[in-house]
């Protein structure tokens, strides 16, 4: 073992800026010497092993609420410590969120969302072809533009507007609204920061309680419009519930579907020949999608709390004790991944965990695909000629903690 310690979740994070730069340093490191790794400063455990991570994320019995963790356990014992001054919405929304709830309430809210929510995306490919075609008109002419800023961050918010059922006329407020909320991911904010989460979720909330009231009274061909049908037919769902949840999927479906096509659209210029592969080779859409997600995923980390003392990868966990797995080393494991820093459209290795896994896995991940398979040949097609405004500048990766996608993406056509 070596005398230096390991590195501390906060470490592994953008705000260190060896970490920003290239993660898999540190990560690399702690999977070769220490892949479950206690770290009293945030106390918790950090699994960086694929089958460790896996093995995790498939125990359906493992905890998710913040509350069952154990004091020592800072992180998630924050979630539920922190008040924030400012918030108006209605006590019925609060922890409603199914991404930090626990059978039964988990399943009873997920269940019914689920089913209307895949019902969407199973017929809405014409309609994020529309969003997309819509994004790319709009940048017609220009000869430089910013594909993060301009395109990536653009399809995602119109996209799941248009399927919950936003307004068009609303749309301008609905993409701000959300990308104020998205600080609600930040457990490191700023007073400024902070200011802007408030007044953002304040709108949100009200604004989702005005929806779900009119869709009672006029239903549309809407996400907001079936959840409320649902709800009338006796789908055990609350207003704050379904509220709560709609506004979940809008802001981890904005951030993290910006960066799937962001960090598509950089590797596949700076690994031209995977780009020529996937020109010459259509069919290869849906793996090209699945290898960005596992090389360079857009979410570092999720958690779960021991439900009982047990062991993992050969270490003792005792209950109420955190687990924080690294999704991006699991990701890059060589033991489960050869060549795991090779980019390759056409891998055929084990599954990533990009979404995690087991029953939490990612509720909006059917859509997050859908709208990279549609979003990037049509991009690329659009720009066959497209290339980094400057090759030599090196990317800029925005400082949000647990997330990695770029600040911009600046290229020439």
């Amino acid at each position: 073992m070596p005398d230096r310690p390991h590195p501390s979740v906060f470490d592994l994070t953008p705000l260190n800026p060896a970490f920003n730069d290239d993660p898999h340093a540190l990560l690399d490191q702690l999977r070769r010497e220490c892949p479950v790794h206690r770290d009293e400063t945030a106390g918790t455990f950090v699994l960086t092993r694929y089958a460790d991570v896996r093995g995790v994320l498939s125990e359906s019995s493992m905890w998710r609420h913040p509350s069952r963790a154990e004091p020592a356990a800072m992180i998630q014992r924050r979630l539920v410590g922190e008040k924030i001054e400012g918030l108006q919405v209605p006590e019925d929304e609060a922890g409603a969120s199914i991404l930090f709830l626990d059978d039964p309430d988990h399943a009873r809210i997920r269940e019914p969302l689920a089913k209307a929510l895949y019902k969407r995306v199973a017929k809405c490919r014409p309609l994020v072809t529309k969003v997309v075609t819509g994004k790319l008109d709009a940048l017609e002419g220009r000869a430089e533009f910013d594909a993060m800023n301009d395109f990536a961050l653009q399809v995602p918010i119109d996209a799941i507007a248009r399927i919950l059922g936003v307004d068009e006329h609303r749309l301008m407020e609905f993409r701000s609204w959300s990308e104020g909320a998205i600080l609600s991911l930040n457990p490191f904010r700023t007073p400024e920061q902070t200011a802007a989460l408030v007044a953002a979720i304040n709108a949100l909330s009200a604004y989702f309680r005005e929806l779900m009231t009119a869709r009672r009274r006029t239903p549309r061909d809407d996400l907001v419009s079936d959840m409320v049908q649902l709800q009338a037919e006796g789908a055990p769902l609350g207003d704050g519930e379904i509220s709560n949840n709609l506004q979940g999927l809008l802001i981890g479906g904005n951030l993290t579907t910006t960066d799937l096509i962001g960090n598509a659209i950089w590797l596949l210029l700076t690994h031209p020949d995977q780009l020529t592969r996937l020109k010459a080779e259509p069919a290869l859409i849906n793996s090209a999608v699945e290898e960005v997600l596992r090389y360079e995923s857009p979410v570092d980390v999720t958690s779960r709390i021991a439900p009982r003392d047990t062991e993992v990868g050969g270490c003792p966990v005792k209950q109420a004790q955190s687990l924080f797995m690294s999704l991006r080393g699991a990701n890059r494991d060589p033991d489960t991944f050869p060549d795991p820093h090779r980019f390759d459209i056409a891998r055929k290795d084990a599954p990533h965990v990009a979404f995690g896994g087991g029953t939490h896995l990612c509720i909006g991940s059917p859509l997050a695909r859908l709208e990279a398979q549609v979003a990037l040949p049509l991009f690329f097609a659009r720009f066959p000629s497209l290339r980094l405004a400057d090759p030599e500048a090196r990317p800029r990766w925005r400082n949000l903690p647990f997330f990695r996608g770029l600040k911009e993406l600046p290229v020439a056509v």
